[in-house]
C-alpha cells in the first residue's frame, strides 16, 4: 500500500519458459531479469512453430496500432492459418536442408521466423515479477503473452499468497489518477454528502468494537484522509 517493496526484492523465482520468439522479444523488454536462452548457434532449433487459434486471427484495430480489432470471417481466418503453416513449413525445410549440407548452425537458422519456438530460464525478484504481471495481465496486452502471464500468476499466487493478495489489492486491481482526473474527482467528492461517504465504506471498515466505536483500521483512516484532501482540493 505504501510502496515499501524491499521485502519483495528479497524473493526470487526462476521460470523455465518455452515460447514463440515474438513473445520472447516482448518479454525481454522487462530488463531486470537474468536470462539464459536456448542458442540456435550451438543447438538444432526444434521443429515447433506457433499457429494462432482461429479466434485470435482478427483485423487490425483502427484505434490502436498494436492491437486487434473486429473478428474476420471464419473462411479468411482459416486461410490465414493455412498461409502461416505453409510458410513455416517452407522455412523449416530450408533449414533442415542446410543442416543436411553441414552448413554451420548459426547461419542455417537465419531464415527461421518469429513464430519459431525458443526457450529460456528467466530469473527475477518478486517486485519486478509483479511489475511484469501488472502490465502483461492487462486486457490490452497481446493475447499470446497474456496467456503466459496468467500461468505465471498461478505459480506466484501459490508460492507467495500473502504478497499476491497485497499485489491484487494495491496494484493489479487498483487505479492511478492524473492531476486532471483528480481535479474531476475532487469536484465529485466535494459535492457529496459526508454521510453517504461513510455508508459507502466496505463492511470491514465499518466494524465496531465493544463500546460501539469504530475499530482501529489504518487503511480506512488513510482513505478518509484522501477524501478530505480531495474535498479541500475542490474548494481551492
Amino acid at each position: 500500500r505504501h510502496q515499501h517493496t524491499t521485502p519483495f526484492e528479497m524473493v526470487e523465482l526462476k521460470f523455465h519458459v518455452k515460447m514463440p520468439i515474438f513473445v520472447a522479444r516482448q518479454w525481454i523488454r522487462h530488463r531486470t531479469a537474468s536470462v539464459n536462452e536456448y542458442s540456435g548457434r550451438y543447438s538444432i532449433m526444434p521443429d515447433e512453430f506457433y499457429l494462432p487459434p482461429a479466434a485470435e486471427v482478427t483485423a487490425q484495430s483502427a484505434a490502436n496500432r498494436q492491437g486487434g480489432g473486429d473478428q474476420i470471417p471464419p473462411e479468411r481466418a482459416a486461410e490465414v492459418r493455412e498461409l502461416l503453416a505453409r510458410e513455416q513449413r517452407l522455412v523449416r525445410d530450408g533449414y533442415e536442408q542446410m543442416l543436411g549440407w553441414d552448413i554451420r548452425r548459426e547461419l542455417a537458422r537465419i531464415n527461421l521466423g518469429v513464430a519459431q519456438y525458443t526457450e529460456w530460464y528467466w530469473k527475477n525478484d518478486l517486485h519486478n515479477i509483479f511489475h511484469f504481471l501488472q502490465l502483461r495481465l492487462d486486457a490490452h496486452a497481446q493475447y499470446e503473452i497474456r496467456v503466459y502471464a496468467e500461468a505465471m500468476a498461478t505459480i506466484v499466487r501459490a508460492v507467495a499468497p500473502v504478497a499476491w493478495e497485497a499485489f491484487e489489492d494495491y496494484q493489479l486491481h487498483a487505479e492511478r489518477f492524473s492531476r486532471l482526473e483528480l481535479d474531476a474527482l475532487a469536484r465529485l467528492v466535494g459535492s457529496a454528502d459526508p454521510e453517504r461517504v461513510e455508508e459507502a465504506l466496505p463492511p470491514v471498515w465499518r466494524e465496531t468494537g465493544t463500546g460501539g466505536a469504530p475499530k482501529r483500521n489504518r487503511e480506512r483512516d488513510e482513505f478518509l484522509a484522501k477524501i478530505t484532501r480531495l474535498a479541500s482540493r475542490a474548494r481551492r
